[in-house]
């Protein structure tokens, strides 16, 4: 896990050696371990990396890394790459190599990604199990091949103008080189308006104008020669495609073994290998499968976030996990207080707004891990999405057995009443069941309609940014189109984005079991009775882990989603002071009508919709 920057240029005279160092200065955070530069003999390739030492701690790791093409005689490399990220199966894919003629000077997955790419190009991508954003320098052909991981664990952020392609980790690297920070008003109009931080439509846009995303699952080419670049889909899933044939003993069977594999390719580590610990089922279930893949060795730490005389505090789950698998448990108790004096930092980290003070309770969690010594973190991130967590999915799965007819008799309402589940279902489902196009179009002009009539902003802004509206529907109107929807094109990637920056601002690296792509391959190709069933979210993870967790986590009926007393620090009069004087920057910035001044914050819930007070305060940083 680290931090990557680089510049490709037509004009050598232009960009240095020291304007990456630039770049990778501020990047410092991601890679406490070490820095290394490169340029070619011409000046139009220069690399820049800091390195968080997890695979080979030896110098023989350091990056820019190069290597020598066996396809050709040459004194000279070929390649030269770095890497943000872990390839887990990296042992097999060197062992597959090494039979192919290749070798190798370090044992690290870096070194194996390049030989993966000398000899299937863009195909090897196919091949890595991984989370990883890399960029490998091809002197022969003067090109520039960039890939980011199926799900955007890893993130890569470029800049192209005046035939100067600029690239790094997060984008205060861009900003470090030259790129202008001109916010996206687009962006802050969704964002303010339905809480939107993402585009949907366009996943390469980001908060700010001129500085562009690498999609997940993508590949990037840029040719010095020709001055152009290319983007191209490496892999997807087709959420129609299911298996209605398979039984429940063998989908179980096969889950459990998958997942498994997953788990024990993100042991591989030369350092010390926590868990994030919330009490939760996802989490709890990566601690049973860790123990019992790794021979019956505990991990080094689990980590906790604590809030007292919440109602949503998951510690005393926490506990009965830690106690049941002898782990070692570190508990950090989290204040409004203390988010007031990480603002700035979190902010900065984060570099976009976010929409609730979850982010903040994560941050401090891998603060905690940063503090105890502990390099690594294995988290549950991905289940909800994948498996169906979320009560939303409740509606999506009724209307798809409405539609097929099978609603009543599976009794599958009557379940999620007797379990306190109090989702709607109303005529308006039904209609949306029977016509899904219709729904969309409903839907879409919605949250329009919402966006426009919203009363705090200008008149101005609302007319300037009107059309750009990004509200988006699933293509597939059932369970799993919504769970593709979440996983690939809006939801899972904002999550992941706030995992990052929160570990890597530690310098610390969180692995997510959940998002192997075999795992998740199967997942989606199996029915969605396997998802939900007998009124219970995630029945397939639940069954598979049934006699591993105490009962008390494999029933539990509530899903808190990470979520802190967020209503409760709202009330605090720092935080409300912080939020009038972030609502005076946006009023000065047009975005806001002055009269907003004159309404009292209004405290809101991590999860509560309009919670534009809060957005307001997140929205404000983008100014600074």
């Amino acid at each position: 896990m680290c931090g990557i920057a680089g510049i490709i240029q037509s004009d050598p005279s232009y960009f240095f050696t020291e304007h990456v160092k630039k770049m990778t200065n501020v990047l410092a955070h991601r890679g406490p371990d070490g820095e290394g530069h490169w340029v070619n003999s011409s000046n139009t390739a220069l690399l820049g990396h800091r390195r968080l030492s997890i695979i080979d701690l030896t110098n023989a790791g350091d990056q820019p890394m190069h290597f020598f093409s066996i396809t050709e005689h040459s004194n000279q490399p070929r390649y030269s790459i770095i890497h943000n990220g872990e390839i887990y199966n990296y042992i097999e894919l060197r062992e597959e190599l090494e039979k192919k003629g290749y070798s190798f000077h370090s044992q690290t997955d870096t070194e194996v990604i390049t030989a993966a790419y000398d000899h299937w190009q863009e195909d090897c991508l196919t091949r890595l199990d991984g989370m990883f954003a890399f960029a490998i320098w091809d002197e022969k052909k003067k090109e520039l091949f960039a890939a980011r991981d199926r799900f955007g664990e890893k993130p890569f952020f470029w800049n192209f103008q005046n035939n100067r392609f600029v690239f790094a980790s997060e984008m205060k690297a861009l900003w470090q080189a030259g790129i202008s920070k001109s916010v996206n008003l687009k962006m802050l109009f969704n964002f303010i308006t339905i809480g939107y931080t993402g585009n949907p439509e366009n996943q390469q846009e980001t908060f700010f104008e001129n500085i562009q995303r690498l999609p997940a699952a993508s590949y990037l080419k840029y040719s010095l020669l020709y001055s152009s670049y290319k983007i191209e889909k490496y892999w997807t899933l087709d959420p129609g495609i299911q298996n209605k044939k398979i039984g429940d003993n063998e989908a179980i069977e096969t889950f459990t073994r998958l997942f498994n594999i997953s788990v024990k390719r993100r042991l591989r580590s030369d350092v010390s290998i926590g868990t994030s610990l919330s009490g939760g089922l996802d989490s709890s279930s990566v601690i049973a499968s860790a123990l019992s893949v790794n021979d019956g060795q505990t991990l080094v730490n689990s980590f906790t976030a604590s809030f007292p005389d919440y109602e949503k505090n998951e510690l005393p789950y926490a506990n009965e996990v830690a106690r049941k698998f002898k782990l070692k448990q570190e508990v950090i108790t989290i204040t409004g207080n203390e988010l007031m004096d990480d603002w700035d930092r979190l902010c900065y980290h984060q570099e976009e707004p976010f929409g609730s003070a979850s982010i903040y309770a994560q941050y401090k969690v891998y603060e905690l891990a940063k503090n105890n010594n502990t390099k690594v973190l294995l988290d549950g991130q991905g289940a909800d999405e994948i498996l169906a967590g979320y009560h939303k999915y409740y509606k999506w799965y009724w209307q798809e057995l409405f539609r097929k007819g099978k609603l009543s008799g599976k009794k599958e309402l009557t379940a999620a009443r007797d379990l306190g589940i109090q989702e709607p279902f109303t005529w308006k489902n039904k209609v949306a069941a029977w016509f899904p196009s219709f729904a969309s179009i409903v839907m879409e002009k919605r949250y329009l309609l919402h966006a426009l009539q919203h009363e705090d902003l200008t008149k101005e802004f609302v007319h300037q940014q009107s059309k750009e509206a990004y509200y988006l529907p699933p293509d597939h109107f059932n369970l799993n189109g919504v769970l593709y929807f979440n996983t690939f094109v809006h939801g899972l990637g904002e999550l992941l984005r706030f995992a990052d920056r929160n570990s890597m601002a530690h310098g610390r690296e969180v692995r997510l079991p959940f998002l192997s792509h075999e795992l998740v391959e199967f997942i989606f190709s199996l029915p969605s009775h396997f998802k939900i069933r007998h009124g219970w979210t995630k029945w397939l993870l639940r069954e598979s882990m049934k006699h591993k967790l105490p009962e008390s986590i494999i029933w539990r009926r509530d899903k808190v989603g990470f979520e802190p007393p967020q209503k409760t620090w709202m009330q605090n009069k720092p935080i409300q002071d912080a939020i009038h004087d972030a609502k005076q920057k946006l009023v000065d910035e047009k975005v806001l009508k002055p009269e907003v001044m004159d309404h009292a914050v209004k405290p809101q819930a991590s999860h509560d919709p309009g919670n534009h007070d809060w957005r307001y305060f997140s929205a404000a940083s983008l100014f600074k």
